[in-house]
């Protein structure tokens, strides 16, 4: 349920913390999502969501981080009841505009995902943070906000990027002429790291960038823990894709099966 209130919109928020928001690369991220046809998103981590969700027809769900409301929309198109959340304003901007067949159905709002003002205590089944929580700085608040919008017994379902083997310049894949093996190097792991991420890697001009936070497992199990939620469920998800024909074929496409890209996390709200 929305919640009915004099508050607005927290612009002042948007702006002191526009260093983790994507809203500088909105178009950018809207054109992948959208026409490249052969995305992570769409292949494996929408799919996999699906089935865990299982029936959303009539649930309520926030869609923590929802970036220009992909996910939102097919959760609409399900049948579900969606309030969709981000720190980018140009994400929420093209969220809405794509917004043309749940007008009733889907409401998007821009605020950092710690402050879900805009929904009240218990109101929502499910929320869903599909690869995000990696860019959000403030982890422990975030757990705590969706905690506080969840009824109790409601599920959230946290999608991320595999922690053990994607921290951004400390894991590298690497290939062994010897052996014929395809590994992937990981230098850190334990330590928590704040990243800068260039979008446009090979531009010199017209720069983008993100930022993104490593964090080890146990991290977001204990944010979970104390924000009071139960993890029932974790499953880690591979990629789909395959290499072309070629002497490193065989071993590139095993290592894809046995090195996951992505984690998925569900945790229940104790009563």
């Amino acid at each position: 349920m929305i919640k009915k209130t004099n508050k607005p919109k927290p612009a002042a928020a948007t702006k002191k913390n526009t260093d983790t928001s994507w809203g500088g690369v909105a178009s950018w991220y809207d054109e992948h999502l959208e026409k490249s046809g052969d995305t992570y998103h769409e292949k494996v981590v929408y799919p996999n969501l699906a089935r865990l969700l299982g029936d959303v027809t009539k649930k309520k769900i926030v869609d923590v981080a929802c970036g220009q409301g992909q996910f939102s929309r097919i959760l609409a198109d399900a049948g579900a009841y969606i309030i969709g959340v981000d720190l980018g304003k140009e994400l929420i901007e093209i969220a809405e505009k794509k917004n043309t067949t749940h007008k009733f159905q889907a409401h998007y709002f821009s605020s950092p995902s710690h402050d879900l003002y805009m929904i009240q205590d218990g109101a929502q089944d499910i929320a869903v943070c599909v690869l995000a929580l990696q860019n959000i700085e403030k982890l422990q608040d975030t757990m705590k906000e969706v905690a506080r919008v969840l009824t109790p017994g409601g599920r959230f379902l946290m999608v991320i990027n595999h922690p053990s083997f994607r921290n951004p310049r400390h894991t590298h894949w690497g290939y062994d002429e010897h052996e014929k093996v395809q590994y992937r190097r990981v230098d850190e792991y334990m330590s928590e790291s704040k990243i800068k991420i260039d979008m446009t890697p090979g531009s010199a001009t017209n720069k983008k960038f993100t930022v993104s936070f490593h964090r080890p497992l146990q991290v977001y199990v204990k944010a979970l823990g104390k924000a009071g939620f139960a993890v029932t469920r974790l499953e880690e998800w591979e990629s789909h894709r395959a290499s072309e024909r070629g002497p490193r074929k065989e071993a590139e496409d095993k290592s894809r099966k046995e090195i996951p890209l992505f984690m998925c996390i569900e945790a229940i709200k104790l009563e």
